[in-house]
């Protein structure tokens, strides 16, 4: 059985903690965590050393971590220096773990991942989900987080939290699907019909892509904009390592930014929006290819075979990525363009045109536009760990498993 958090809330936010004596305990834990985590293993005088408390305090702060399962102790740290040497100190491997999910227009995915940031469990369904009520997709998901738990239990592992991600704007509230124009979802309280006895926190898919990027990045800056696609397309922007959400929460929608006005129809109502040009199934459509499974490999391996017809729809797809990035460039001034999701797999044959249509339009210097290595498992990896992260944020909320 698992013990769930206090509270949930959007992936990300961050949850200020009152100002009170027992506000400073909970800030000095996640202090504590967040250190081990970023550069255990430690002893106690070390962590004391990074956060500028004693190591008296630290100790206390120590045992707790300790006792509630998410600090470990190795044994002596680096034998052979001089003096005594201290217990080392590591985030554990067991104990809690974030779950993420994702529902895709063509699969569902979970994985757990544990306070390390390894994955320890995962499951997969590849099926098409457009055109199907919430309904079903959500029991086929409950089925797959399930199993994902049940094997996450077997390593030793308690679940603490779940996130999803989707492909639709999603309100404030972290569990509402407002609009999923390519799964037809319209105003599905995906809280209602998850019934895994989970805090739920449900996100939009690029929203989680970027936090992945920000947290699991090499090298990644603090402002950038994260787009990234499969049938639909999406972004987001990240300003001084947080997410600009917009008014109510919808900011990112580059895939409906019109590219030619009068141009085809899309789901979103809207007329020449970006993903009829540079979506999945778009390229496909130039290309002269049927859908199946796998779109990007079957286009990269065309592409690389010399298929001009797939190397042209490429080339139109990074112009029209270029055009619609062109506007949030010299509106947003990131440092840095991301490029994730399907485009990853894509960059060879999509850049050249993207960054010919960014050096020509944009106002200023040309932005640096870089080639994310997470891929398509982005908004998963995002989605778990920002579970873990709320755990390292506040690890007093969290209690051992029933």
């Amino acid at each position: 059985m698992t013990a769930p958090l206090h509270e949930s809330r959007p992936a990300g936010s961050g949850r200020a903690l009152p100002d009170t004596q027992q506000g400073m305990r909970r800030r000095n834990l996640a202090r504590v965590m967040h250190t081990v985590s970023a550069e255990g293993p430690l002893s106690r005088a070390a962590v004391a050393s990074h956060i500028g408390l004693t190591r008296a305090a630290v100790s206390t702060l120590v045992d707790e971590l300790i006792r509630s399962g998410l600090l470990e102790e190795l044994g002596p740290e680096r034998p052979g220096r001089v003096g005594r040497p201290g217990s080392a100190l590591a985030v554990s491997g067991h104990g809690p773990a974030g779950l993420g999910a994702e529902v895709g227009v063509d699969h569902l995915a979970v994985c757990a991942v544990d306070l390390r940031g390894e994955i320890r469990a995962r499951a997969v369904r590849h099926g098409a989900n457009r055109g199907r009520t919430p309904q079903p997709v959500v029991e086929e998901l409950t089925s797959l987080v399930r199993r994902v738990v049940a094997e996450a239990e077997r390593e030793g592992l308690w679940p603490t939290g779940l996130a999803v991600a989707v492909p639709g704007l999603v309100a404030r509230d972290g569990r509402t699907v407002v609009h999923a124009p390519n799964l037809d979802w319209h105003d599905t309280d995906l809280g209602a019909l998850l019934s895994t006895g989970l805090p739920l926190t449900v996100d939009n898919e690029a929203n989680f892509g970027a936090l992945a990027e920000l947290w699991l990045g090499d090298g990644t800056p603090r402002d950038f904009l994260h787009v990234s696609a499969e049938i639909g397309i999406g972004a987001a922007v990240v300003v001084d390592g947080h997410l600009l959400r917009g008014t109510r929460g919808f900011a990112g929608e580059l895939g409906h930014v019109p590219v030619h006005p009068d141009g085809p129809e899309c789901p979103c109502g809207g007329r020449g929006c970006l993903e009829q040009y540079a979506g999945e199934e778009a390229v496909l459509r130039a290309a002269g290819l049927a859908p199946g499974e796998d779109l990007v490999g079957l286009l990269a391996r065309r592409a690389v075979e010399g298929d001009e017809a797939v190397r042209r729809a490429l080339r139109d797809a990074g112009t029209a990525l270029g055009i619609a990035l062109t506007g949030a460039v010299n509106l947003l001034d990131p440092e840095s363009v991301v490029l994730g999701g399907a485009l990853a797999g894509l960059a060879p044959w999509l850049l050249p045109s993207l960054e010919s249509e960014l050096e020509s339009r944009t106002a200023g210097p040309a932005c640096p536009v870089s080639v994310s290595r997470l891929g398509p498992q982005g908004p998963l990896l995002g989605a778990a760990h920002s579970v873990v992260r709320g755990v390292l944020d506040d690890p007093a909320v969290v209690a051992g498993p029933a």
